[in-house]
């Protein structure tokens, strides 16, 4: 059976020190944050995954947000070169990580710069956000490592977000779901739902229907909820401030045999 492993980062206690680009900058309760996350990777154990503790990166602010620090596909693992230069520092330990569970390495080179948190996988498309963080060069990559496995790469322009995954991800059957004021072209998507709160637009996909959300998007949660997927609610107040969501926290490795 393929396994379900989870790549996880203890928070810095620097985190408070994190970016912040397109929101207004409120104070982050770190105690409270290392409370948050630890629920957060509860919760991802409590259905069926494996956490996978990546070494601290304590000097490094963001790095909790482990997401933007590689892209897996099938049993590749791209190393990102992340588009803010303070957040660099963050890939080694991703890298010894993901070489540990048996992937095969491959890097973003200068002058691309990627971050995961603009790449949204719906079955074989690969959704790549072209914004703030990722240019072209980073696509070009991404696409060069990946369309030889078989991914067929978009790339989707992101102005009023982080992260094309701040604006937007996927339900189990593929339909896009997000917050239609944040999403730069919602047409790009065969299928595209709104959703009513900026935070709803964050699933995770636990298995079996179960969609591992914000707490802050009860809205959202009925919506789904109604159209019969199962949400699990976790409070990320504290990385919310730092424009993180349930995505950004964890990287979701599906496909390795062990």
């Amino acid at each position: 059976m393929p396994s379900q492993k989870a790549l996880i980062r203890r928070p810095s206690p620097r985190l408070a020190e994190g970016l912040v680009t397109h929101i207004e900058r409120a104070e982050v309760d770190v105690d409270l944050a290392v409370e948050q996350w630890e629920a957060y990777a509860e919760a991802l154990r409590a259905h069926d995954w494996e956490t996978v503790e990546v070494d601290p990166a304590d000097d490094c602010p963001d790095s909790v947000f482990v997401e933007d620090t590689v892209v897996v596909f099938r049993n590749v693992a791209l190393i990102s070169r992340p588009g803010a230069e303070s957040r660099r520092g963050e890939t080694a330990g991703v890298e010894e990580a993901v070489a540990r569970l048996g992937c095969s390495v491959n890097w973003i080179w200068e002058p691309g710069t990627l971050d995961g948190g603009d790449v949204l996988k719906v079955g074989d498309t690969v959704y790549v956000g072209r914004g703030g963080r990722t240019n072209a060069a980073g696509v070009q990559q991404l696409r060069a490592v990946f369309e030889p496995l078989g991914a067929r790469i978009v790339a989707v322009p992101v102005s009023k977000v982080l992260h094309l995954k701040s604006a937007v991800t996927a339900l189990p059957d593929g339909t896009v779901i997000g917050h239609e004021p944040l999403v730069d072209t919602p047409s790009l998507f065969p299928r595209f739902l709104p959703v009513p709160e900026e935070s709803g637009a964050h699933v995770v996909l636990l298995g079996g229907g179960k969609l591992l959300m914000a707490a802050s998007a009860p809205k959202t949660a009925e919506l789904l909820a109604d159209l019969g997927h199962e949400p699990v609610l976790v409070d990320i107040s504290e990385f919310e401030k730092l424009e993180g969501c349930v995505t950004c926290l964890s990287v979701r490795v599906r496909g390795l045999y062990g």
